[in-house]
C-alpha cells in the first residue's frame, strides 16, 4: 500500500498529521509536488492520493486540475474525492446542488444579470446577508440593511468587482476582529516573503458579474457546527462576535455535547449520506425553530473536533474520546478499521 500526499503551501500542520498517522501504522507514503516532472509517474503507483487544499486561489488551481484526472481517469481514490470537494469554497455551487436535492439550506437569491438583481432589490425584504461565493471565518459576509446598500453592492459587483476581504461596507469582520499585534505580525510576514522573492498573494481573483444574497435569520446568538466523517459526527456551538450576527471565526466555542440539538446532527448525517460526502462541516442555524444550515465545507480546523469529548455515530450513540479528524478520514479512505492513532501534540 502506498499513499501520496500533495505538498501544501498553507495548512501544513493539518496535512502533516496524515503523515504521522501513516508512519505510526507502518504504511508507506511519499510527498508529491504536481510541478515535478515525475509527478504523474509517481501517482500511477498510489493506492490513495491526498491533497488537503483550502480556499486560496493557487490551491484552487492545482486541485481542480489534478484531482479529476487522478480520480476519474486514473481510477485512484482521492481524499477528498470529487463528490466531496468539487463545490468546495463556492457557495453558489453548493446552494444549487443542495437546493435541487431538497435539503434544508438557508434560502438564497443568486443573480448573474444586473438588471434582474436590481429589480429584486426593489421588492426584497431587508435585512439580507451578502456573501462572496468564497472565503472563510465570515471574511466575505456582511449584513445588508437597506435597498440602497443592496443596489450599491450590485452595481459594484457588475462593474469593477470586489476582491476577497474588500467588501465596501463598514460592518466587515476585518474591522470587528482587528488586533494591532496580529496586523503587525501579518504585515511583517508579507515583508519577509517579499524579500525572499516569495510574495504570493492568497487571493488574486476578483469577484464580479454575480451576486449572492442569503436570507437573514434573526435571533441566532450562535451557530452549531456539525462535522461528519463517514458514520461519525462531532458537534459544537460557536457564539457570535459581540454585537454581531456572525459566529464563524469568532473563537467563542462551547464543546459541551449536552448543549447540542441532535436534530442538527440527524440532518447532517442525512445530507452527507445522500450527497455521498466523505467528510463535511455544516453550520446550522434556526429558522423559526427549524434546523437549517447556511454553509458547508469539506475541510475545517482540526483541533476543535479533536478537543470535543467524543462523537455520535449515525444511530446517535455517543462515543467518548479524542480523535483527530485525519485519523477517521484515513480509516475510511484506506478501509482499515484497525488503524491506530498516535499521540499527536496540538500546535
Amino acid at each position: 500500500m502506498l499513499v501520496g500526499i500533495h505538498k501544501v503551501g498553507y495548512g501544513q500542520i493539518f496535512t502533516k498529521k496524515y503523515e504521522k498517522i501513516l508512519s505510526f501504522n507502518g504504511i508507506k507514503y511519499l510527498w508529491l509536488d504536481s510541478s515535478s516532472q515525475n509527478f504523474w509517474q509517481q501517482v500511477e503507483e498510489l493506492d490513495l492520493f491526498i491533497y488537503r487544499w483550502i480556499q486560496f486561489d493557487d490551491m484552487h488551481q492545482i486541485a481542480k486540475a489534478v484531482i479529476p484526472v487522478i480520480e476519474r481517469y486514473m481510477n485512484i481514490p482521492c481524499l477528498p474525492d470529487l463528490n466531496t470537494c468539487w463545490h468546495y469554497d463556492d457557495k453558489i455551487r453548493q446552494y444549487y446542488i443542495l437546493k435541487q436535492a431538497n435539503l434544508p439550506i438557508v434560502e438564497s437569491w443568486i443573480f448573474w444579470d444586473k438588471k434582474k438583481a436590481l429589480q429584486w432589490a426593489d421588492t426584497a425584504e431587508f435585512p439580507v446577508v451578502f456573501k462572496l461565493k468564497n472565503g472563510a471565518s465570515s471574511m466575505n459576509v456582511v449584513k445588508v440593511n437597506t435597498k440602497q446598500q443592496a443596489k450599491k453592492i450590485i452595481n459594484i459587483m457588475f462593474n469593477r468587482g470586489i476582491f476577497p476581504g474588500k467588501i465596501p461596507l463598514a460592518d466587515t469582520t476585518q474591522k470587528k476582529d482587528f488586533e494591532l499585534f496580529k496586523s503587525l505580525r501579518k504585515l511583517g510576514g508579507k515583508f519577509r516573503l517579499f524579500y525572499q522573492g516569495e510574495n504570493k498573494i492568497p487571493y488574486w481573483q476578483k469577484h464580479k458579474n454575480y451576486v449572492l444574497f442569503q436570507k437573514y435569520l434573526p435571533n441566532n446568538d450562535y451557530d452549531t457546527r456539525v462535522v461528519v466523517i463517514g458514520e461519525r459526527a462531532y458537534a459544537f456551538r460557536r457564539f457570535n462576535r459581540k454585537n454581531d450576527f456572525r459566529s464563524s471565526g469568532s473563537g467563542n466555542l462551547d464543546l459541551n455535547p449536552e448543549s447540542i440539538d441532535l436534530q442538527h446532527v440527524k440532518v447532517a448525517f442525512k445530507v452527507s449520506k445522500k450527497m455521498q460526502f466523505q467528510t463535511m462541516a455544516y453550520d446550522f442555524l434556526y429558522n423559526n425553530k427549524k434546523s437549517e444550515f447556511c454553509e458547508i465545507s469539506y475541510t475545517y480546523v482540526d483541533w476543535v473536533p479533536h478537543d470535543c469529548p467524543g462523537y455520535w455515530d449515525s444511530e446517535l450513540n455517543w462515543h467518548k474520546g479524542h480523535h483527530w479528524p485525519q485519523y477517521f478520514q484515513l480509516i475510511d479512505a484506506l478501509n482499515l478499521t484497525d488503524l491506530k492513532q498516535p499521540e499527536i501534540n496540538k500546535i
